[in-house]
């Protein structure tokens, strides 16, 4: 089928058609519904066939990761590792994995509805999830199947895996509060991304648990690589009443936040005990080392590519004898020096 047969079936225009297939703003959501229920109806689609798409029969499966100018090496690092763990599934079901980077000057729903439209793949991972996540509700409506690295309140009934921010903040308050720190930081990222809340819930979480109090001003949104370390390291340094422990919301920011307080004269784990979110090998060498956490990042992939084609018919059957990893992936304190000793003693 050519998409002048299907702009004909519809009775619109073929740059109507185009437009919602590519996930155009300027189309109405009403006949991008429809223009896509249609290519999938009569079996059209730029590459693979919106047919092949329903029945899952593309033999493809895809990651969707979205870039940012600020990603590093180390986020590379992570990703490998994750896919490593979905190919472990996939290459014994006999699929292939496909990544599609999203660039970040891109509208992330519009990005998918064009990858759906290609039918390049039979279902999908997401990454980057927010509160409101506008992919997932598309998916959803259009019966795609779909497993979210990071949870969403769009769907909650979803198929997901995550990182335990909420346990990871918890539980470095309750150190940091153990050693005496009373007034306790907590850096974040800029945007929308669902991490971010459930770190904040569980930082209040635990500083409610522990009758200290919550100073709003101690949320440092900052960049979450070695340039935001360094701004956060001045920016404390320069409070009229700094904190004496702070908790990181990437450990890519440790290396820049030494500098900065070695350079006013605060010393991470005496003055400020700082205690990180996920160990990184670019910390190795730190002075003083960093205290932080470890989880498994191959099983996280292992149970996001498990928990996906549970919901393909035509490749359950694969992984119907596999026991998926928790939906929360389970944390590790790694102790540091970074954490000091108590400044009761």
């Amino acid at each position: 089928m050519r998409i002048h047969d299907l702009a004909k079936h519809l009775n619109i225009s073929i740059g109507t058609v185009s437009r919602a297939l590519n996930g155009k703003p300027d189309v109405n959501p009403e006949t991008r519904k429809r223009v896509l229920a249609a290519a999938r109806e009569l079996g059209y689609a730029p590459n693979q066939s919106g047919r092949s798409l329903r029945k899952g029969t593309t033999g493809t499966v895809a990651f969707v990761a979205e870039t940012s100018p600020q990603t590093p090496g180390e986020s590379a690092a992570f990703f490998m590792t994750l896919y490593q763990g979905i190919q472990s599934v996939t290459d014994a079901a006999g699929l292939d994995l496909i990544v599609l980077m999203c660039p970040a000057n891109q509208d992330p729903e519009a990005f998918m509805r064009r990858a759906v439209a290609r039918g390049v793949a039979d279902g999908f991972m997401l990454s980057a999830t927010r509160r409101r996540d506008r992919r997932i509700s598309f998916l959803r409506e259009e019966g795609i199947p779909f497993v979210t690295l990071g949870r969403s309140l769009t769907v909650r009934d979803g198929a997901w895996v995550d990182i335990d921010f909420h346990a990871i903040a918890a539980e470095a308050v309750t150190r940091l509060a153990a050693l005496g720190r009373r007034r306790i930081a907590l850096s974040v990222s800029p945007g929308e991304a669902n991490f971010v809340s459930v770190s904040i819930q569980g930082y209040r979480t635990a500083l409610r648990r522990l009758g200290l109090p919550f100073d709003r001003s101690l949320i440092l949104t900052v960049s979450p690589d070695t340039a935001g370390g360094f701004v956060t390291g001045r920016s404390l340094a320069a409070m009229d009443e700094p904190p004496d422990g702070l908790i990181l919301g990437n450990d890519l920011m440790a290396e820049g936040l030494f500098r900065a307080l070695q350079e006013a004269g605060l010393q991470p784990g005496r003055e400020i005990a700082v205690v990180g979110q996920r160990r990184i090998s670019q910390n190795a060498y730190l002075n003083p080392t960093l205290a932080s956490f470890d989880m498994s990042v191959g099983d996280m992939g292992q149970g996001l590519a498990i928990r996906l084609l549970r919901q393909i018919p035509a490749y359950a059957a694969a992984v119907a004898d596999l026991a998926a990893s928790p939906s929360l992936c389970p944390i590790r304190f790694v102790e540091g020096a970074s954490i000091g000793l108590s400044c009761q003693l």
